[in-house]
């Protein structure tokens, strides 16, 4: 797997895929067509790449930004950016994917519009629903993952324990060490 999924919805694990964005150099996962590919089907959205070309990966790229801008917006309770509302309205307007029952269960069959589409929906639903108020970003200042805070007590920390989280509480030892040496 070449993406992480630390956030719990498909279109908030999306907007991870510019990574450390308050870097100077942040990471982008979205870097060819191939990444696309390969995200929308370890997402989990589709059984198979939908062979998607250097448009679909410029709209990508579009609809993430405008998803972050809206989550961005929500988590410091501002307006909704009207270019943002608009590029998300946009894409939600496709077709989303097609479920299909198969002999083995079911699955969604689509084009990488249609991925973006069922991104953009998600993206409505979260930001324009009671969900937006359990939108939290990351606490490790060199991530920028944005989660939803379904804890008990609404009191998580990290987009996810296994990464930011253990990094953050090694830190914190290692800094009580010193301070307990240094004493």
């Amino acid at each position: 797997m070449i993406h992480a999924f630390p956030c719990g919805t498909p279109a908030l694990d999306f907007v991870g895929t510019l990574r450390a964005r308050r870097n100077d150099e942040p990471t982008e996962k979205l870097a060819s067509v191939a990444d696309l590919d390969a995200w929308c089907v370890e997402s989990g959205l589709l059984d198979g790449a939908p062979a998607s070309d250097a448009g679909d990966l410029r709209h990508a790229v579009e609809l993430r930004e405008a998803i972050y801008a809206l989550v961005r917006a929500r988590l410091l309770d501002r307006p909704l950016p009207a270019e943002a509302v608009g590029t998300v309205n946009r894409y939600a307007a496709h077709p989303p994917l097609t479920p299909v029952l198969t002999e083995a269960g079911w699955s969604r069959v689509g084009s990488a519009a249609q991925v973006l589409s069922q991104l953009a929906r998600e993206a409505v639903e979260i930001v324009g629903g009671d969900a937006a108020a359990l939108l939290r970003e990351c606490g490790r200042p060199e991530c920028t993952q944005v989660y939803l805070d379904h804890s008990r007590g609404r009191r998580r920390e990290w987009c996810s324990m296994a990464t930011c989280g253990s990094r953050m509480k090694a830190a914190a030892y290692r800094a009580r060490r010193r301070a307990g040496v240094d004493a």
